[in-house]
């Protein structure tokens, strides 16, 4: 994911994590990794990917910083890369959850400090 030119890095690299966020699929997978790390087989069965499916979203979700990876023998494991990852999952099933699962995306929750 390439940057705009002029743009500050710290927004690139925020711009980038949530480019990570933005797929269903690599959400699976972040879920799949929120028990533990697991090796590339198991996290594509879990997630109900196909193996190159699940390759292509590791290499972006790498490339965005969310996961790491570690070799093991023949096995490469992957893992959240850090545990702010495991809370940024938790804060956004918290804002999910507020704003109601069964509420139209953008419609405001007529909560005060939020639009009404």
């Amino acid at each position: 994911m390439a940057g705009i030119p002029g743009q500050p890095r710290a927004i690139q690299a925020r711009a980038r994590l949530f480019h990570g966020l933005a797929d269903p699929s690599r959400m699976a997978l972040l879920e799949a990794l929120r028990d533990g790390p697991l090796p590339v087989g198991d996290l594509g069965e879990r997630a109900g990917l196909s193996q190159p499916n699940t390759s292509n979203h590791l290499a972006c979700l790498l490339e965005c910083g969310l996961v790491g990876r570690k070799r093991q023998g023949r096995r490469v494991f992957y893992a959240l890369a850090d545990p702010g990852v495991e809370e940024i999952l938790r804060l956004a099933e918290a804002v999910r959850g507020r704003s109601g699962s069964d509420a139209e995306p953008g419609v405001p929750s007529g909560r005060p400090g939020h639009l009404p």
